[in-house]
């Protein structure tokens, strides 16, 4: 899976190098854009389903 237009990228074994911290710190500078973006990701149909049948519970 070769991406040519990343200069930085980065494989799970790489990543499993990391330490905690590192990987703590990489996961929140992904996480924190996503935060404040204004789109919304539609759910798959099937969650509706696992929501319905845990409220019957």
């Amino acid at each position: 899976m070769s991406t040519p237009h990343r200069k930085n990228k980065m494989n799970t074994l790489e990543i499993t190098k990391m330490s905690k911290v590192e990987r703590l710190q990489t996961m929140e500078a992904i996480l924190d854009p996503l935060i404040h973006e204004n789109t919304e990701v539609e759910s798959p149909g099937w969650h509706e389903d696992v929501l319905a049948a845990r409220k019957k519970r």
